[in-house]
């Protein structure tokens, strides 16, 4: 499974993951299985949909 990133918050934000969440909150009303992750490498809060690869038959 792959993930796609919709929006990026810097860790280091006086109110933590909280934008995060709520932009991932605004896209699950919208119908979207949005989730937050934490991205070590950047410092950031990730807001991803997971993505199921297509496999061709070949």
């Amino acid at each position: 499974m792959r993930r796609v990133v919709l929006e990026r918050f810097p860790a280091g934000s006086p109110r933590g993951s909280w934008p995060a969440e709520e932009y991932a909150a605004q896209r699950m009303r919208e119908g979207v299985p949005a989730e937050v992750v934490m991205d070590l490498a950047s410092d950031a809060f990730l807001v991803v949909v997971r993505q199921r690869e297509v496999r061709s038959g070949h």
